[in-house]
């Protein structure tokens, strides 16, 4: 499950995403239109904007916009900037390994074997799986795309 900062955080991309090239939007325009709480949006769109994912403008025109364009921002990475790690095992993470403190032997270990194949499988969509084709297979695409048209 993720957790309320990634969602949030999805949502705020999404809707930076729509945004007009150039353009962007105010913190205070995200909180309305995607119902997000100010203070815990600003910390996220901090750690986005240190991860190169969206840049900010201060003064009367300033605001958030994106700083890659939605095709190449994949889901993973762009969880683990929010959340850390997404592995359900500390032995299975591939960014923050390490061996869980109760395990044996870990090449038989029977919690890790349960979870091994399912995770790849969930870690390689999200590895995959870009902003720009969520947001088409929601019906909302990137403003980009739409030009594109």
């Amino acid at each position: 499950m993720i957790s309320q900062r990634a969602r949030y955080a999805f949502k705020a991309m999404v809707a930076l995403a729509r945004a007009k090239p150039g353009e962007g939007l105010q913190i205070r325009q995200l909180c309305e239109q995607e119902k997000l709480p100010r203070k815990f949006l600003e910390q996220i769109l901090l750690t986005l904007k240190a991860a190169g994912y969206i840049t900010s403008r201060r003064g009367r025109d300033g605001g958030y916009e994106m700083l890659k364009s939605p095709e190449t921002i994949h889901i993973g990475p762009l969880l683990r900037t929010v959340d850390g790690p997404i592995a359900p095992l500390p032995c299975l993470s591939r960014t923050a390994y390490r061996r869980c403190d109760d395990c044996r032997d870990e090449a038989h270990c029977e919690v890790r074997i349960a979870f091994d194949k399912a995770y790849s499988l969930y870690l390689t969509v999200l590895e995959k799986t870009t902003l720009a084709e969520v947001m088409n297979e929601a019906g909302a695409p990137a403003m980009q795309l739409l030009l594109e048209q």
